[in-house]
């Protein structure tokens, strides 16, 4: 069982709708658990050092590493960029996120997001995590068009087929509230279903080659996790995105420079738990509404 949420659920809860002070917020992380002990086994995250060690594509989510990262090398990396332990003799238990680190990603994302909407400049957001994470975009996708930046939504129903544990599956792309994601063939777009969960860099290639192909404008920011923000990235673009410490693609991609922010964070708790992140943002950033 996870331990309780620090001051009773009432006043977890009681956060959700509100800007909160940088100590709130760093509260809201612990007690919620996006920060502090997460829900992340030591066991997947080493499993993905070790898969992205041997350059596996599931785990490379669409970055090409210049150099040889050992898991070693992994281990060290994440303990900097996340917090947890870099000592390879913990290889049980849960995995721990460093609160200051994410406020620290949350305030280099807010920057990142306020120079978009000084400059105007064209973004494209999408999630590999729909069902906990389109709120979260769903909400900066608004903010940033209203305050002039154009948010763009390209090759909606193009054909995306993708490598699954279960063998090769088509999907579909689509948008929900500006936010580009996928959906397995048949299934209804409406604004109340969210999509399928990936971490593949198909979908935002897809996207972006329908932009080229279109003449244009190109993304000056992609905003997202998983594929989306380093198939971005390996591609030039300038990409930021959430990342929990399995996944260990984004931080390499950050630390090579292709990665501008990654944000560490729990990515697969409560959607309504991110609200707060949301708000905080939106209000360094000046981009509340």
């Amino acid at each position: 069982m996870f331990p309780p949420i620090r001051g009773g659920r009432r006043e977890a809860y009681a956060t959700i709708g509100r800007v909160l002070s940088t100590g709130a917020l760093r509260a809201h992380l612990l007690a919620v658990r996006l920060a502090g002990t997460v829900a992340t086994t030591r066991e997947q995250s080493l499993r993905s050092y070790r898969l992205f060690e041997a350059r596996d594509p599931r785990v490379l989510i669409g970055l090409n590493p210049r150099r040889s990262w050992r898991q070693a090398d992994l281990l060290r990396l994440m303990a900097e960029k996340c917090g947890v332990s870099d000592d390879p003799c913990v290889t049980s238990g849960l995995d721990v996120i460093d609160p200051e680190r994410t406020l620290s990603g949350l305030h280099a994302f807010a920057e990142r997001l306020a120079d978009a909407a000084r400059r105007g400049a064209p973004v494209l957001l999408g999630t590999g995590h729909p069902h906990r994470l389109l709120g979260f975009y769903g909400a900066l996708a608004d903010a940033l068009s209203a305050a002039g930046c154009e948010v763009l939504t390209p090759a909606t129903g193009e054909r995306v087929d993708i490598t699954t544990r279960f063998g090769l599956r088509t999907y579909n792309l689509d948008y929900v509230r500006r936010v580009a994601l996928v959906r397995e063939p048949g299934a209804r777009s409406t604004s109340c279903e969210t999509g399928a969960h990936t971490h593949s860099p198909l979908p935002v290639r897809t996207v972006l080659d329908a932009v080229a192909q279109r003449g244009g404008p190109l993304p000056e920011l992609v905003i997202g996790d998983h594929g989306w923000v380093c198939g971005a990235g390996q591609l030039g673009f300038e990409a930021i995105g959430l990342a929990d410490t399995n996944d260990p693609a984004l931080f390499v991609g950050q630390a090579e420079g292709r990665v501008s922010v990654v944000v560490p964070v729990d990515d697969a708790v409560r959607s309504d738990y991110y609200r707060p992140l949301t708000r905080y943002v939106l209000n360094r950033a000046c981009l509340s509404q």
